[in-house]
C-alpha cells in the first residue's frame, strides 16, 4: 500500500493472503502486529461546526477529561475478571449488554463488533493483567479522539448513505486498539512460534516472521488469542464511544440520541481473518493478514452492512492532527487486486527518535493554532512524534488508491480538536 513504512516483520500497510487448504499455510503475528485490531470508528453528528467554533477549546478540554489517554492510563469502566472474560469472547455485544453501546452500533462495524472463534482461555494471565485496566482508554502513540468537519464531499450519494449530508458537519473520529493485552498475545505467540518452526522445520530470512503452520496448535491459539484481542478492542472503541457520547451531553445539554450520535463505521487495521476470494476464477477459503491495511469490501458483498450495499463498506483513513482524514468506499477492483484491501492512514515519512530531535513542540502548537486546531496532549514529546511532518501526505496516499480503483474517494474531513495519549 502506499502508506507503507517499516515495521516488525511484515511491513506496515502490508496485505498477505494464506490458502486455508493448504496443510503448510501458515500465520504469522508479525503480519498482524502487535496491536491487534487497532482500527478507526467514524460517529457523526447533527451539528455544523459553526456552532462549536467558540467552545472548540472546552469541548476539547471535556473530551480530554472524560477518555482516559496516555501510557498506563487506566480505565474508569468498572471491569473485574469475569467481565473481561465475557468481553473478550463476546465483544461489542458484551458493551451492548452492559450498556455501553447502542444494539445499532454494531452493524456498522466489521464483524459486527465480534470475531466468533474468540477464546478467551488461550489469551495468558499476563495479558489479561495488562488489559484489565485499560478499557476504555486511548493509549499514547498514534492514537487520538478527533473532532472533525466535514471539508468536501465527493461522492454525495454514498455520503448520504452514511448519513453525511452536508459541508460543516461535524463527525467525531476514534483511533485506537487492544492496548497492553493485543501487544501481549502477540508476544506470547511469538515465543511459541519460534518453537513451532524447530519442530515443523520452517525457515524464514528473518526472526520477526516468526510462523506456525495454520492448522498446528501454536497456530489454532495464536487465532483464537488474537480473536479476543480483537473484541478486546472493539469494546475499548465502544466503551470510549459512550465516554464521547457522554463529553457532547454534558456540552451540548443534548441526549447523544438528539445529537444524532450513531456510529457510520469501525474498521480494523491490524487483523487475520478467514475469507473467500476468488483465486484463478475459484472460489478458495483464505487467511487474509492485513497489517497498517483496511478491508475495503465492494458493493453487493455478503459481509457489509445492508445500509451501505449500494455504495460499497466504507473505509476511514486517518491523516494527522493537522491535515485531514479521509472516508472512502471499497471497490469491485480491489476485491480482485488486493484481496478487498486499501491503504490505513498517512504513513510515518520519519521515525518517532527523528522527529524529537528535529521538531519543536511549540513550533507544532502554534502551527495548529494558526489552523485553529485545539489540542489536549498527555506527553509533549508526542506533539513532534506526531507532527504533520512526521507523516506521508494523506492525500497523496489517498489519491494513490483511488486512481489505482482500489478504493473510492467519499468525503474529506479536517480536524476542529484533537485529544492524543
Amino acid at each position: 500500500m502506499p502508506d507503507v513504512h517499516a515495521g516488525y516483520g511484515f511491513a506496515i500497510g502490508n496485505v498477505a493472503a494464506f490458502d486455508m487448504s493448504d496443510p503448510n499455510a501458515v500465520v504469522s503475528p508479525g503480519g498482524v502486529g502487535f496491536d491487534i485490531n487497532c482500527g478507526v470508528r467514524l460517529i457523526r453528528t447533527n451539528l455544523h461546526w459553526k456552532e462549536i467554533e467558540n467552545i472548540q477549546e472546552s469541548l476539547a478540554q471535556t473530551l480530554f477529561d472524560h477518555i482516559p489517554v496516555g501510557v498506563g492510563s487506566k480505565g474508569i469502566i468498572p471491569t473485574n475478571n469475569e467481565d473481561l472474560h465475557a468481553a473478550l469472547e463476546m465483544g461489542m455485544d458484551w458493551s451492548i449488554r452492559e450498556g455501553y453501546a447502542w444494539p445499532e452500533d454494531k452493524e456498522h462495524c466489521e464483524e459486527y463488533g465480534r470475531m466468533l472463534n474468540a477464546d478467551a482461555t488461550k489469551v495468558s494471565k499476563r495479558a489479561k493483567k495488562r488489559g484489565l485496566p485499560q478499557l476504555g482508554t486511548l493509549g499514547a502513540g498514534n492514537h487520538y479522539i478527533e473532532v472533525q468537519r466535514v471539508d468536501e464531499i465527493f461522492d454525495d450519494f454514498a455520503a448520504k448513505k452514511m448519513g453525511i449530508d452536508y459541508k460543516g458537519q461535524v463527525c467525531v473520529m476514534i483511533h485506537s486498539g487492544s492496548r497492553g493485552l493485543g501487544h501481549q498475545v502477540a508476544t506470547d505467540a511469538l515465543v511459541e512460534m519460534e518453537k513451532a518452526m524447530k519442530r515443523d522445520h520452517i525457515y524464514t530470512n528473518d526472526k520477526q516472521l516468526a510462523c506456525a503452520k495454520i492448522k498446528s496448535k501454536e497456530g489454532q491459539d495464536y487465532l483464537a488469542a488474537m480473536a479476543a484481542a480483537a473484541n478486546f478492542a472493539w469494546v475499548n472503541r465502544s466503551s470510549m464511544t459512550f465516554l464521547t457520547r457522554q463529553a457532547f451531553q454534558k456540552v451540548f445539554k443534548k441526549t447523544a440520541d438528539e445529537l444524532d450520535m450513531h456510529v457510520i463505521y469501525d474498521v480494523s487495521h491490524n487483523i487475520a481473518k478467514i475469507e473467500k476470494h476468488l483465486v484463478n476464477g475459484k472460489p478458495k477459503k483464505l487467511l487474509v493478514h492485513r497489517k497498517g491495511s483496511t478491508r475495503a469490501f465492494p458493493p453487493h458483498h455478503p459481509l457489509i452492512p445492508v445500509d451501505y450495499q449500494l455504495i460499497g463498506q466504507p473505509v476511514l483513513i486517518g491523516g494527522t492532527m493537522g491535515t485531514c482524514s479521509y472516508v472512502l468506499t471499497g471497490t469491485k477492483k480491489g476485491m480482485v487486486s488486493t484481496w478487498g484491501s486499501t491503504c490505513h492512514g498517512a504513513g510515518r515519512a520519519m521515525s518517532r527518535n527523528k522527529s524529537r530531535k528535529i521538531l519543536d513542540y511549540k513550533d507544532v502548537l502554534n502551527g495548529l493554532e494558526r489552523k485553529n486546531i485545539s489540542i489536549r496532549v498527555a506527553s509533549p514529546k508526542l506533539v513532534m512524534e506526531e507532527a504533520p511532518e512526521s507523516y506521508k501526505d494523506v492525500t497523496q496516499v489517498v489519491n494513490t488508491c483511488h486512481n489505482a480503483g482500489i478504493s473510492k474517494k467519499c468525503i474529506r474531513l479536517k480536524p476542529i480538536a484533537v485529544v492524543k495519549g
